[in-house]
């Protein structure tokens, strides 16, 4: 503050910063805690700025400077630095048309929610809130400091980001808002799948994200990034009266812990009823919808440009959510052990997405459910004490079986190890010699003589 005052520049704490330091942010927490960010904007030009904070910055990084923002750490602290600016998207545009300003009330005119559009004036700590900012974080309301067609049409992610202010502030979106989006969803093509991925990944992972997921599906937005979860919405059967999957579906979410992997298989669990509906004698079945799902799901975020990994892990885990109900308090050990086996390190994961994915209201089926789990955890924590359930493979590994057999490597020392590992899963941990003894016979009946 002091170097811009000194070279006769404005600058202003802005947006976010402002809104947590007068409701904290979303889920509690300091809002200027030693991690937090600090925003700030000024009427000083990019290159100004980049003198300005030379010297006094540990590292600066320009990557955002044709936009007007240089970056820059001081103290462990990260600042972002903006001049002050008016940005639209042209039509069919990805990329905003950035115009630089010195006002700092037209500068906040242009930025998304009249919450997120308050600054401080520096050094006097004078509010600049032209927008009703604070008044709306009282009544709790969510609106846009210009018209929200104009601010939609600026930047259309901003439809997908109030979602996110609604459910981590607990805000109630104006009339002229909601109507808004539906009526520019589809402007939301134009913008880039990483941002609307980064943007659902903030939603998802919010302590209670569900009144932001009812508002993309109502509104439409929905079906504009994810068509899969309005498509839950199946009709009721006047028959059966199969519940909501589209509400239970955002209830699995709001019970899980706001891991995103977790999250997002909570999100997408369901995805595959659509496609595997059927109503027979007995009521409706959705039948292998766990295997579709997981088709759809690995299809969807690979749209959405998520890493292989964390696609990976999402759709293990849809494919395995209904592994459970094939538990009984007599599951073997055997049982046990592919269990774990196939769930690997997402088993603590999965477990917890069984537990959320009973949303039933019927308390006697409830209370099973989580005896169950509760029986398959604690059988799944003995069992782990005896063995190594977090790494399950044959007690001889490729050399070993080599060298017991005087073989060289191929596709025959895979069998055999594919051999070992099932006396693994079924049988456990036996010792090197009885194991050895066991591959001897194999190998004997597999007509080693001949060979």
């Amino acid at each position: 503050m002091e170097r811009f005052v000194a070279a006769g520049r404005r600058i202003y704490v802005v947006g976010g910063t402002v809104r947590d330091c007068v409701v904290g942010p979303p889920g509690g927490g300091e809002p200027l805690g030693p991690e937090a960010d600090i925003d700030l904007t000024t009427d000083a030009p990019p290159d100004e700025i980049e003198h300005l904070v030379a010297g006094w910055a540990e590292a600066v990084w320009l990557q955002g400077k044709r936009f007007g923002t240089i970056g820059c750490l001081h103290a462990g602290r990260r600042f972002e630095i903006t001049t002050h600016r008016a940005e639209a998207y042209l039509p069919e545009s990805r990329k905003p048309e950035v115009r630089f300003g010195d006002d700092i009330v037209a500068d906040l005119s242009r930025r998304d929610f009249t919450v997120n559009a308050m600054a401080l004036a520096l050094p006097a700590l004078e509010l600049v809130d032209p927008f009703g900012g604070l008044g709306d974080l009282a009544t709790r309301t969510l609106r846009t400091p210009l018209d929200p067609t104009v601010s939609f049409s600026d930047d259309p992610l901003r439809m997908l980001r109030a979602a996110r202010f609604l459910a981590g502030y607990s805000l109630e979106p104006t009339e002229e808002l909601t109507a808004a989006v539906g009526a520019l969803r589809q402007r939301l093509s134009i913008v880039s799948a990483e941002r609307i991925r980064d943007e659902l990944n903030r939603l998802i992972v919010l302590p209670d994200p569900e009144a932001g997921l009812w508002f993309v599906v109502r509104t439409g937005l929905a079906a504009e990034f994810l068509p899969e979860l309005p498509a839950l919405a199946l009709e009721q059967d006047a028959v059966h009266r199969h519940k909501d999957v589209l509400a239970h579906t955002i209830a699995v979410v709001g019970k899980t812990r706001p891991d995103r992997v977790l999250r997002l298989a909570a999100l997408l669990h369901d995805i595959g009823k659509p496609r595997t509906r059927a109503i027979g004698p007995d009521g409706v079945s959705f039948h292998h919808h766990d295997v579709v799902g997981a088709r759809l799901a690995r299809q969807r975020l690979t749209a959405l440009r998520y890493p292989t990994a964390e696609i990976d892990e999402v759709a293990r885990l849809i494919e395995l959510h209904l592994r459970f109900h094939t538990y009984q308090m007599g599951w073997t050990d055997s049982a046990l052990r592919r269990y774990a086996r196939d769930a690997g390190p997402l088993l603590g994961r999965l477990n917890e997405l069984t537990r959320a994915d009973c949303t039933t209201r019927n308390p006697d089926r409830a209370r099973a459910l989580e005896v169950g789990v509760d029986e398959l955890e604690r059988r799944l924590a003995e069992l782990a004490e005896r063995e190594a359930l977090d790494a399950i493979r044959p007690e001889f590994d490729g050399d070993a079986v080599m060298a017991r057999l005087g073989i060289p490597p191929g596709k025959t020392v895979g069998r055999a190890l594919q051999f070992l590992l099932e006396i693994r899963l079924e049988e456990g941990l036996l010792g090197t010699d009885a194991v050895g003894r066991r591959l001897d016979a194999w190998w004997e009946a597999e007509g080693s003589g001949s060979r």
